[in-house]
């Protein structure tokens, strides 16, 4: 077709073609390790990327590419890899930027796993985050240095919902010549495409709103295909002679598709974080009702925070869709369509009642996921964000008293009637 194609066309049919062999109108499961090769030369030039194709599955593998592809359509990127957690996409978005020595400058506002992964495990690398309040710009500008590689935050903050300002946050990177790395994870392509707000990577965890159902792991980087990774002599992994290759320069030869290649050639080849066949099958199946989840995942959230925002035991909501927060000017600008179904409410009573509230939900699955279909709590402070300090806990928006709610698509008024019956089980 000549038109270009619509989010709910894309999300089926993005990546996805009937089988040439059999027909098949839905992606096979390609559960297979290897492909045979034609003859000698048709191997020698798929290892040495002269030739497009299937080499190991360690590498790639064609259900794996049709949802790599799937998901590049619908963020509108250059091009997108695949892996085997949203934590592993998040070291292989850092792997082809970052030598020993290194830093990014990453938000106080993320996911307490990702602050561990930044705090901790990349010093083992040879590389640090510098972690800054990104609604501080002039902070931002200011924790740059000669060895900085990159931005990094997330469209709607877990747990506190709170929106970043993206088209400020790319100038800023603009401005000192650094990729803005943008975790979409609780927002999805549906609500917000941070690449049309000026990000240069956009980092998926497949387990949670992309696949919708709780049954598989998995990651995704989309590249934006936008960023001249030769100009500033930062990015060597991607804009120098790769001697795995012969001296190849990936971002001369390929352009845009540098970074999808670098990570498929080179970050998969050697980290080996791979998704598995049957792991993409379940996301590309979820991402064909993708949209039609988040309508209702936003709506009912948006009933749901109203009525905590209402309710006499309740402190506080963070949810960015009401009136009452900061970040409510931002939904307009980033979100139009919703504010997403992750939120945080703060109970009276301190830590005891909003373990209580936890422990007294009926309908609420305790799970430490969040993006199913069904309606998810945990209490962030003892659990994802436990192994954060009193301040880090506070600054990620995970304080002692907070819920963290993922809404689910259930009949809403089930869900504020589980709701009511665990406060009035917890503040009795």
């Amino acid at each position: 077709m000549s038109r270009e194609l619509g989010f709910d066309t894309l999300q089926i049919h993005a990546g996805a073609k009937p089988d040439p062999a059999t027909g098949a109108r839905q992606v096979p499961i390609y559960q297979t390790t290897a492909y045979v090769f034609r003859d000698a030369d048709h191997a020698a030039a798929l290892f040495n990327l002269q030739e497009v194709g299937y080499i190991y599955s360690r590498l790639t593998n064609p259900t794996i590419s049709a949802l790599a592809e799937r998901v590049a359509a619908l963020e509108g990127g250059a091009g997108a890899v695949c892996c085997s957690s949203g934590h592993a996409a998040q070291i292989m978005a850092l792997f082809p930027l970052m030598e020993p020595g290194c830093n990014i400058v990453a938000s106080t506002r993320l996911y307490g796993g990702t602050i561990q992964q930044f705090t901790n495990t990349i010093r083992k690398f040879g590389w640090s985050a510098r972690f800054v309040d990104f609604d501080d710009l002039a902070a931002v500008e200011a924790a740059v240095d000669d060895n900085t590689r990159a931005f990094f935050c997330e469209t709607i903050a877990n747990p506190g919902g709170h929106i970043a300002d993206l088209d400020a946050l790319a100038k800023v990177a603009d401005k000192v010549g650094l990729p803005l790395i943008v975790d979409n994870t609780t927002a999805t392509p549906w609500l917000c495409r941070p690449i049309e707000h000026g990000a240069t990577l956009v980092v998926h965890s497949a387990t949670k709103y992309l696949t919708g159902n709780g049954t598989v792991t998995g990651g995704v980087i989309v590249d934006s295909g936008r960023f001249d990774w030769s100009a500033s002599g930062k990015f060597p992994s991607l804009a120098a002679p790769e001697p795995a290759y012969h001296g190849l320069n990936f971002h001369a030869a390929l352009g845009p598709m540098a970074f999808t290649f670098h990570s498929i050639a080179v970050g998969l080849r050697d980290l080996g974080m791979t998704m598995n066949p049957q792991g993409a099958h379940y996301t590309l199946m979820g991402i064909e009702t993708l949209s039609l989840r988040m309508a209702r995942h936003v709506e009912n959230a948006q009933k749901v925070a109203e009525w905590l925002e209402a309710d006499p035991r309740v402190e506080s909501v963070t949810y960015p869709g009401l009136k009452s927060s900061p970040y409510h000017d931002r939904v307009a600008r980033y979100t139009p369509k919703g504010a997403g179904a992750l939120f945080t409410f703060a109970v009276k009573g301190g830590y005891e009642t909003a373990v209580k509230v936890v422990d007294n939900l009926q309908l609420f699955s305790h799970v430490a996921n969040l993006g199913d279909a069904r309606s998810l709590v945990i209490h962030p402070a003892s659990t994802t964000h436990r192994q954060l300090s009193p301040e880090q806990q506070v600054a990620a928006g995970a304080a002692p008293n907070l819920v963290r709610l993922s809404i689910g698509v259930e009949d809403p008024a089930d869900i504020i009637a589980d709701l009511d019956q665990a406060l009035a089980a917890a503040t009795a």
